[in-house]
C-alpha cells in the first residue's frame, strides 16, 4: 500500500446501549482459556477439597464486596447494587449443595466439579426466552471464573491494566470487567454479544461510556491498534473511518451537543402540544432506586413500575412488609405524582426457585402474569395488600397485566376487593378511591376493550407484547426479528379500537411499551388519541420535545392518511416525514 492510499473503511452494525461517539485506537481483549486440572480423588481427599472450596468462596465474596464498595464510592450505591446478583451466586445454597453432592458422588477434584455444575446452571438460564434472565447467566459465568481463579491461585487479567487511551473490544465484558474500567482511558467499548438489559450496558450508561453490543464477530474482525469510530447512538462501529465519515460525525457531535443542552432546559416544562392538548409523560422503573432518574428526566410520574424484578432477585418470596416498604419508598419519593404499579408479571419464562414453577414449552403463551396470580391467590393477595397499604401514602394506581377477557378482570377485581375488606376489618388505612387499570397486551383484550372498560378505571397498552402476539413474532428470535413491526396496520387498528373504547367510557389510556419512546411514532400515537406515554427515563426529554413541537390537527391528518395503508414500511415513512418536519433536530 502506498503512503497516500487510505485503508478501506469497514462497518459493523450492532445495538447502541450507551449514547455517545468515540474515536480512537482499539485494544482487543481475547479470552485466554485456562486449563482446569482434572483428576479423580480418593474419599480421604474430600475434606481437603471441601476446605479449598470454602476458602475460595470466602475469598470471592470478599473480592466482590471490595469491588462493590469501590464502585459505590466512585459512581454511587445504585450501580454498585448490580453486584448483589454476584453475591447471590456465591451464597446460593442450591448451587453449593449440588457441588457438594457431585463431589461426594463422582470423586473429581473441586475445580472440575464446580465448573461442571456452574456451567449447567448458566446454560439453563441462557436458554430462557427472557433477556433479563439470560443476562443473569453472565453473572454466574463471571463469578464461576473468579472462584476457579481463587481455587487455582491465579491472578485475574483485568481491562483496568491497560494504561493508554483506547476503545475496548471483546467478545463479552462481564459486569466486574466494566466496573473496573478506567473512565479517563476507556473512550468506548464494543462487544460481540449483549443487550440493552445487560448489567454491562447498565454500567456503561452509568459510567457515561459510549457502548455498542451485539456486533456478532467484531472481536474477530479487529486487531489491537486499529483505528475506529464508535457510534453509541446508532450502534455502528466503523473501522478506518474515511475523512468524509470523520467530518460527518464531527458535524453530528456538534448538533447533538446543542440538542442536549436544549433538552436539559425542558425538565420543568409540561408536555403539551402547540394547540394545547396535554399528553401526560411518565417513566418506567424496575426498582425504587430508579426514582432519582425519573425526577431528573422531568417526567410527570411513573407509568409502569415492573414489580417482578423485586421478586427475581429473591431466593424466597418477598412478604407483605418487604413489599409495602418497597412501594412506600417510591410513593414518598414521588409525592403527589402518579405511580402506576403493575402487579407481578411472573411465571412462564420469569421464575423464582422458591415457586418451583414447571417448565413450559411455550412460556409466552403459558402460566404467567394474571393467570399465575389468579391460581396462586396467596402470592397475589400478599402483593395486593402491600399496594393498597402504600396507596395511603401517595398517588398510587395499580394495573393488572396480560388481561385477555372480562372474566379475568372481574376475578382479579374480586380478589382485590377481598383484600380491601380485610384491611377495613383490621383498621389499616388505604385509599378507597385508588384507580385500578387493565393492561391491554393481548389481541383478545383489544377486541373486547369496550367490555373491559366497564370494569376498570384506565387502560395501559403494553405495545411490546401486543405487537408480538398480534403478528406472532418472537422479537428475541434473530431469524424473524425483522417482522416485528410497530407500524403494522393491524397494530394501528387495535390501538384505535382500544382508545375509542376507553374514551367512550370516560377512561384515559396510556402506552407503556417501547413505542412510547420512539419519537418517530409520537405523531401517530398523539393522532390515535393516546392520553399518556410512559417510557425509559432517559428518553423522556426527547419525547417531551416531540410532543411540544406537534399540532394535534397534523397528527389527526397523519392517522387519516395511514389508516387504510397496507404496508408497515410505508406507514413508518409517513410518520418519520412528520417527525422530521416538526422536530428535525431530534431525528439526526
Amino acid at each position: 500500500m502506498s503512503e497516500t492510499q487510505q485503508p478501506i473503511e469497514r462497518r459493523f452494525q450492532g445495538v447502541g446501549v450507551s449514547p455517545g461517539i468515540a474515536r480512537g485506537t482499539v485494544f482487543v481483549i481475547r479470552p485466554e482459556d485456562e486449563e482446569l486440572p482434572t483428576r479423580k480423588i480418593d474419599e480421604s481427599e474430600i475434606p481437603g477439597e471441601l476446605a479449598r472450596f470454602e476458602a475460595a468462596l470466602v475469598k470471592t465474596r470478599e473480592q466482590i464486596l471490595e469491588m462493590q464498595q469501590r464502585i459505590a464510592e466512585s459512581i454511587g450505591t445504585k450501580d454498585a447494587s448490580i453486584f448483589d446478583a454476584h453475591l447471590l451466586v456465591v451464597e446460593d445454597r442450591t448451587l453449593i449443595d449440588e457441588v457438594l453432592r457431585t463431589l461426594d458422588r463422582d470423586r473429581w477434584n473441586i475445580e472440575h466439579v464446580f465448573h461442571q455444575v456452574a456451567s449447567r446452571y448458566a446454560k439453563t438460564l441462557s436458554e430462557i426466552d427472557d433477556p433479563y434472565l439470560r443476562e443473569r447467566a453472565l453473572d454466574i459465568n463471571d463469578v464461576c471464573r473468579r472462584v476457579l481463579r481463587n481455587l487455582m491461585g491465579h491472578e485475574a487479567k483485568s481491562p483496568a491494566q491497560i494504561d493508554v487511551p483506547h476503545i475496548l473490544v471483546a467478545h463479552n465484558l462481564t459486569p466486574s470487567d466494566t466496573a473496573q474500567l478506567n473512565r479517563k482511558l476507556v473512550l468506548g467499548f464494543a462487544t460481540d454479544v449483549g443487550s440493552r438489559t445487560s448489567h454491562t450496558a447498565i454500567m456503561a450508561r452509568s459510567l457515561n461510556i459510549p457502548a455498542v453490543v451485539a456486533l456478532r464477530n467484531v472481536s474477530e474482525g479487529l486487531l489491537t491498534g486499529d483505528h475506529v469510530l464508535l457510534d453509541g447512538y446508532s450502534g455502528l462501529v466503523i473501522i478506518n473511518p474515511s475523512d468524509q465519515t470523520l467530518w460527518e460525525y464531527g458535524e453530528l457531535e456538534v448538533k447533538k451537543s446543542a440538542v442536549d443542552v436544549k433538552l436539559d432546559e425542558l425538565r420543568e416544562t409540561i408536555s403539551t402540544t402547540l394547540d394545547g392538548r396535554h399528553i401526560a409523560l411518565s417513566a418506567n422503573i424496575e426498582l425504587p432506586s430508579d426514582v432519582e432518574l425519573v425526577k431528573q428526566s422531568g417526567a410527570e410520574g411513573i407509568g409502569l413500575y415492573r414489580t417482578e424484578f423485586f421478586y427475581l432477585n429473591k431466593e424466597e418470596l418477598p412478604n407483605e412488609e418487604e413489599q409495602y416498604e418497597n412501594y412506600c419508598i417510591v410513593a414518598r419519593e414521588m409525592g403527589n405524582q402518579s405511580v402506576i404499579i403493575r402487579t407481578l408479571d411472573l411465571g412462564g419464562d420469569k421464575f423464582m426457585s422458591a415457586l418451583q414453577l414447571p417448565a413450559e414449552l411455550n412460556p409466552f403463551l403459558g402460566w404467567r402474569a394474571i393467570r399465575f396470580c389468579l391460581e396462586r391467590v396467596d402470592v397475589f393477595k400478599t402483593q395486593l395488600r402491600a399496594i393498597l397499604r402504600a396507596s395511603a401514602l401517595g398517588n398510587i394506581r395499580m394495573m393488572f397485566p396480560m388481561i385477555s377477557g372480562v372474566d379475568e378482570l372481574r376475578r382479579a377485581n374480586a380478589v382485590l376487593e377481598e383484600c380491601r375488606q380485610e384491611l377495613r376489618n383490621e383498621g389499616i388505612p388505604f385509599n378507597e378511591e385508588m384507580e385500578v387499570g387493565a393492561m391491554i397486551e393481548v389481541p383478545s383484550a383489544a377486541l373486547v376493550a369496550d367490555l373491559l372498560a366497564k370494569e376498570c378505571d384506565f387502560f395501559s397498552i403494553g405495545t411490546n407484547d401486543l405487537i408480538q402476539y398480534t403478528i406472532a413474532v418472537d422479537r428475541i428470535n434473530e431469524r424473524i426479528a425483522h417482522l416485528y413491526e410497530p407500524t403494522h396496520p393491524a397494530i394501528i387498528r387495535l390501538i384505535k379500537i382500544i382508545v375509542n373504547a376507553a374514551h367512550a367510557h370516560n377512561l384515559w389510556v396510556g402506552v407503556c411499551g417501547e413505542m412510547a419512546g420512539e419519537i418517530s411514532l409520537t405523531p401517530l400515537l398523539v393522532g390515535l388519541g393516546v392520553d399518556e406515554l410512559s417510557t425509559g427515563a432517559a428518553l423522556v426529554p426527547r419525547v417531551k420535545r416531540a410532543v411540544q413541537s406537534l399540532d394535534v390537527g397534523v397528527c389527526l391528518q397523519l392517522v387519516d392518511e395511514v389508516k387504510n395503508m397496507e404496508s408497515a414500511e410505508a406507514i413508518l415513512e409517513k410518520c418519520e416525514a412528520v417527525a422530521k418536519t416538526y422536530y428535525p433536530e431530534l431525528m439526526v
